[in-house]
Formats: C-alpha cells, sequence, structure tokens
C-alpha cells in the first residue's frame, strides 16, 4: 500500500464537505475519485497532499514513497524555455554528467594509483549515469512534449509567452519526467487534443508506480482506472473496475436502494393506517395494541432517501420548426492565418437530423470553423449555405454569445423579452440558478455556472440546427450525462466541435475528421471511427511492407495524401452507406406509425363491441370483428417488419 485515507473530514464555514472518508491506494494501482461539481475532490486532493489540512482523519504515505502532484493551474518557471524547465527535471543527470567530463580531464593528467582510483570513480559515475537513464533522458523529453502536443519548434518557446493549458501541459510533462512512485492528476485531459489524451492513456497504462486521478472524461477513465473512488454527499464508496463498471454498478446498488426506500415506507404507512385504526375503535385492549405498534414503529431505523441519478439540470431542446431536408452545404471553403494554412477546398453536407462531430488536434481549424458557419469569421475562399427553414443556434465555448456585465436574470430577459419574471427564475432554476444567484454577475460565474447558462440560452433559442463548440468543458459527469440524453431526444440537426470521446460515442452519427487540412468523413461515433482509421492505417502499413520488403515493417500513421486517397475511394460507399441508413430511419418511422394508427383502432372496436345497443346488432358485431381480426393480423405483419428493420 502506497497511500491510506483514514476518516478524513472538513467543513468550510459551517458546510460540511467532507466526511468520514477513508480509502486506500495500492502500489501500481490506477484509481480515480468521481463526482459531481463542488462534491469536494479537489479539496480531498489537496488535503492528500497536505496543501490543506483535515478537520479530523489522517492521511499516510507509506516510507520512502514519493508523489506527484498536478493541479488544475500549476505554476511554472516562467524565465525558462519550454525545454529548460523540463531540464530541470534531470539536474541530478546533468551533474553527473559534468562529473564524468571532469573526470575524463582529470585522468589525461594522472598515473598510477591516482589513475587507478580515478578510473574507479569513473567507471562508478558511468554505471549510475546508465542505471538512471542518462543516456535517453534527451529523447525521453522530446517524446514526452510531443506526445502531449508540442512541436519541436515550440521548444524553445519562453513559458512566459505560453497561454494558461499550454502552461499546464509543461507542468505534466515535468510531473511525467520526475517519475514519482504515486502521481496525482487533476483534471489532466484539460487542454489536451485528442491524439496527446491518447498518448497520455498509453503512458499512464504503463508507468511503473501508481496513479490517482480525478477527471470528468469518462473514456479516460475507461481506459486507466482499475478502482473508482465516488465522493457523494459528503461520503466516499470504493467499486473496483472502469468508470462503465462502477457506473452499472452505481445504478444497481440505487435501484436496490430505492426499492427497499420505497418497501419501507409501504411499510411505515400500512403500520400507522394500522395504528390510526386501532385507535378509532377507542377500546382499552385496541388502544394498547396501538401503542405496542408505534413502540416498535418508532424504533425502525428509518432509511434515507436515495439520490435520484441525474435530477438536477433540466435541459429539453425542442426546434421552433422542422427544417428542410438539406440543413448546410459546404463547397471549396479554406482559411488559413497568415501562413498558417487550417484547412482547404473542403467540401460536405449535413442532413436534418444528422449529429455530426468535428474532430482533430488543436489548432487545426475546428472552432474557426464554426465561427465561419455563424458569420463570426470570413473564410479566404468558398462559401456556405443554409437550406430552407434553418435557424441556427450557437454555443461558444468561450462563451462570447454572454455579456460579461449583465446578471444571470438580464442576461435572459434582454433576449427572450416576452417570458415573465417568474418564467425567467423558472428557467434559471432548471439549470441549478436559485434565489439571489439570479443576480450573479456573468463575469463572476465559473466556467461550469457560464457553460449552463449558454445552454439554457440555447434551449430557450428554440434553434433546429445546433452548432456547439466544446459543449462539454466544464461540465461534471452528470451534467454531461442529461446535455447527452437532451441531444439524443432532439429532433433537430448537430454540428459540434468536441474532445469528449465518451460524448462523441454516445451522440454523433457522423464523424469529419480534420486531417491533413481536410476533413475526412466517418459515418458512425467514436468507436466505428477508431475501427475505420486503424484499418486505413494497417492497409497503409502493408502497403508500405509490399513496397519495401527488404526494411523492418513499422506501423506508420497515414500520411494525409494517403488518408485522402482512401478517404476518396471509399467516399462512394459511405454515401450510399449514409443514404440506405436515412431510408431505413424513414421506414421505420412509418412502420411505428401504422402501428400506432391500428392500435388506435384496435381500442375503438373494443370500445364499440362494449356498446350495450351494438350488443343487439349481429350484423354490426359481425363486422366488427371481421375487422378486429384483419387489424390484428395487420400489426403481426407489421410488428415482424419492425423487428426486421430495427435489426437491420
Amino acid at each position: 500500500m502506497i497511500l491510506s485515507c483514514q476518516n478524513i473530514s472538513k467543513t468550510f464555514s459551517e458546510v460540511k464537505i467532507l466526511e468520514n472518508i477513508s480509502f486506500h491506494i495500492e502500489d501500481y494501482e490506477k484509481a480515480a475519485i468521481v463526482g459531481i461539481n463542488g462534491a469536494g475532490k479537489t479539496t480531498l486532493l489537496r488535503i492528500l497532499t497536505g496543501e490543506l489540512s483535515p478537520d479530523n482523519g489522517n492521511v499516510t504515505i507509506s516510507k520512502n514513497k514519493t508523489f506527484g502532484y498536478l493541479a488544475q493551474n500549476n505554476a511554472v518557471d516562467s524565465s525558462h524555455t519550454i525545454y529548460q524547465e523540463l531540464l530541470d527535471v534531470k539536474q541530478n543527470l546533468i551533474a553527473l554528467e559534468d562529473r564524468i567530463r571532469a573526470c575524463e580531464v582529470a585522468m589525461q593528467s594522472k598515473e598510477g594509483t591516482e589513475l587507478e582510483s580515478l578510473m574507479k570513480q569513473y567507471s562508478s559515475l558511468t554505471h549510475t549515469y546508465e542505471r538512471d537513464g542518462g543516456y535517453s533522458y534527451k529523447s525521453e523529453i522530446t517524446g514526452v512534449l510531443k506526445g502531449l502536443g508540442f512541436d519541436e519548434t515550440e521548444f524553445n518557446k519562453s513559458v512566459a509567452h505560453l497561454s494558461g493549458g499550454q502552461k499546464t501541459r509543461v507542468a505534466l510533462s515535468k510531473l511525467l519526467l520526475e517519475k514519482p512512485d504515486l502521481i496525482i492528476l487533476d483534471e489532466p485531459t484539460n487542454h489536451l487534443d485528442l491524439s496527446s489524451i491518447a498518448w497520455l492513456e498509453t503512458y499512464l497504462l504503463n508507468y511503473k508506480g501508481a496513479v490517482l486521478i480525478v477527471s470528468h472524461d469518462r473514456f479516460f477513465l475507461d481506459r486507466i482506472s482499475t478502482k473508482i473512488i465516488e465522493i457523494d454527499r459528503t461520503k466516499c464508496n470504493t467499486f473496483m473496475g472502469n468508470y462503465s463498471d462502477y457506473a452499472r454498478k452505481k445504478e444497481q446498488l440505487r435501484t436496490a436502494a430505492m426499492h427497499a426506500y420505497l418497501n419501507q415506507q409501504r411499510e411505515i404507512r400500512h403500520q400507522e393506517e394500522v395504528i390510526e385504526k386501532l385507535r378509532s375503535f377507542n377500546r382499552e385492549k385496541s388502544i394498547k395494541r396501538a401503542q405496542s405498534r408505534e413502540k416498535m414503529l418508532n424504533k425502525i431505523d428509518v432509511l434515507e432517501k436515495p439520490s435520484e441519478a441525474r435530477t438536477d439540470m433540466q435541459l429539453k431542446l425542442v426546434p421552433r420548426q422542422q427544417s428542410g431536408n438539406d440543413v448546410l452545404s459546404v463547397e471549396g471553403l479554406s482559411k488559413s492565418f497568415g501562413s498558417n494554412r487550417l484547412f482547404e477546398q473542403v467540401n460536405f453536407e449535413i442532413k436534418r437530423g444528422e449529429h455530426v462531430a468535428v474532430i482533430g488536434d488543436n489548432g487545426t481549424g475546428k472552432t474557426t470553423l464554426l465561427k465561419i458557419l455563424n458569420g463570426l469569421v470570413q473564410a479566404d475562399e468558398g462559401d456556405f449555405r443554409l437550406g430552407a427553414n434553418v435557424e441556427p443556434g450557437y454555443y461558444d465555448q468561450e462563451h462570447h454569445v454572454l455579456h460579461s456585465e449583465k446578471t444571470l436574470f438580464d442576461e435572459i430577459s434582454d433576449d427572450f423579452p416576452t417570458l415573465t419574471n417568474t418564467e425567467i427564475r423558472n428557467v434559471l432554476a432548471a439549470f441549478l440558478f436559485t434565489g439571489e444567484d439570479v443576480f450573479k454577475r456573468i463575469s463572476d460565474l465559473s466556467g461550469g455556472e457560464r457553460g449552463r447558462i449558454s445552454l439554457a440560452k440555447l434551449m430557450l433559442s428554440n434553434a433546429n440546427f445546433l452548432l456547439l463548440d466544446e459543449p462539454t468543458n466544464h461540465l461534471d459527469i452528470v451534467s454531461k450525462e442529461i446535455l447527452e440524453d437532451a441531444l439524443n431526444h432532439y429532433e433537430g440537426t448537430v454540428l459540434y466541435v468536441s474532445h469528449d470521446r465518451y460524448f462523441i460515442n454516445k451522440t454523433a452519427h457522423r464523424i469529419l475528421d480534420l486531417d491533413g487540412h481536410r476533413f475526412i468523413n466517418y459515418i458512425g461515433n467514436y468507436d466505428y471511427y477508431l475501427e475505420k482509421r486503424n484499418t486505413m492505417f494497417d492497409s497503409a502499413a502493408a502497403s508500405d511492407s509490399r513496397r519495401d520488403r527488404g526494411n523492418s515493417q513499422k506501423n506508420t500513421p497515414l500520411s494525409p495524401t494517403t488518408a485522402e486517397s482512401a478517404n476518396k475511394q471509399d467516399w462512394k460507399a459511405q454515401k450510399e452507406e449514409q443514404a440506405k441508413l436515412r431510408k431505413r430511419e424513414n421506414s421505420l418511422k412509418k412502420c411505428e406509425e401504422k402501428i400506432a394508427h391500428l392500435e388506435e383502432r384496435l381500442k375503438q372496436l373494443d370500445q364499440a363491441l362494449a356498446d350495450p345497443n351494438i350488443g343487439t346488432q349481429v350484423t354490426e358485431l359481425q363486422k366488427i370483428t371481421t375487422e378486429q381480426a384483419e387489424v390484428n393480423t395487420e400489426l403481426e405483419q407489421l410488428y415482424t417488419e419492425w423487428e426486421i428493420l430495427a435489426e437491420s
């Protein structure tokens, strides 16, 4: 065991945050702490690392074990370049290098026993240098920086000129290079693109130490974690397995707890009714019986009502009107900023009802695309057209649609003047803003709060084409699930940028991967994208192997040209598959409408048979029963047809 946490409690301003929190982390274990925003996850990490003292309880780290902590806003030395900041981690090896060089120089002028002594010293120093990775630390630094999204041209950039997200990546790089026995990470995937997150996953999976993570990235937690530590209403529960295992077990426990609570409540109500009835008899024996039952009832350990899943934020997206089938058409779109070319000659279409995710590395132009489509940025070349009756709604990750000087109440009332004060308060309450919170200024809100108010405005807009830029940023897991449900029930069209792979898996029908200045189309969710991309990689690797059998095989990524060629070959098949999918969905909808119509007709026929006036009319009865048989036969056929369509 590397870390033990026993009965930790913490209160701020008489508000209890943590109560009797206990768990432990074993050597080499990969564990995650989960809970809603404000549950106390970061507070717990600060207690574990000694930054904050608990009111009660203690934290024990095993003797001679080290830990490293990446907070959400880690500080780095602004006087260094990126590479110098990471070299700082390897000062022991740099000092060894200096001693080895000094030893080499000294040996040139020594003889006899002095030379022999220096040679022994030299041998010991080089052995230590080799054992501690002296011959590979520079390539290790380069590998970590590249893995976390830095290009070699950026290595000599001053830390002072980096964004907050880039500084966090530098801090994470330092921590990984330090290789403590326990790595503690608070939201490590923030500010990382998909390829960097995938690299970090692989690194942590192979890390020869323990890892403790706080994260809202469920795909990341599924890949990394073997234990989930849940903070729920100040208490702690531990679940073995990854996030999906935890979610499944949590739902089972919640269901069982709710059943137990409801059964107990029914029994309590029953006993209270019996007691009341016995008292109403107003007899000595009956009153004694009532008193006896009452004593037994008072001894019951009343179960607390379990928390219900996803009942806090209320989000329902309903379009004002249906758009035409052709929602968006993009032709020959190109955009550069100076010498930085983002994308060129982009062509794609979006049909009504599609949910399309745009993915790609940081800085490739995903957000710029959405800004062009919203008229906030001008394209260099090309054009786009919105279809008939298309009403776009924009969710901006930087929340420029909000007015920092306004209060929450004014933000809603100014944009939606037809709403009454009560209606505005109800909307804000649905997004967890109650009481005096509605008079907070936008400028004083946290990132998560700004995200919720932006979602509230989006819900009120009644748009039928949503353009969302990183909509899950700053949302906790419960809020993400609520947003997923809202989008999956949304009857309009969605185009969004996201690096949340779990969210993409749950909501995307199609993926546009911005790679090599072009968009590569994948019809499916994130799992399909990975499968298809890996197939393309394997095909490229096999092709390279056939061209050069003398070289050892390499599993290299597709070049943009190869990917583009493979995409063109597959485009026709994907378009046909997309058309087939739309045809199947239309057939399913028509089939369901027929079934609903016939079931309603059966109800009408049943009501007719129950009419006493018809009961004496033999001819009419025969007519109704004949129609009943025909409707039942047709329904059976439709049920069979529906099952075939649903399985195809």
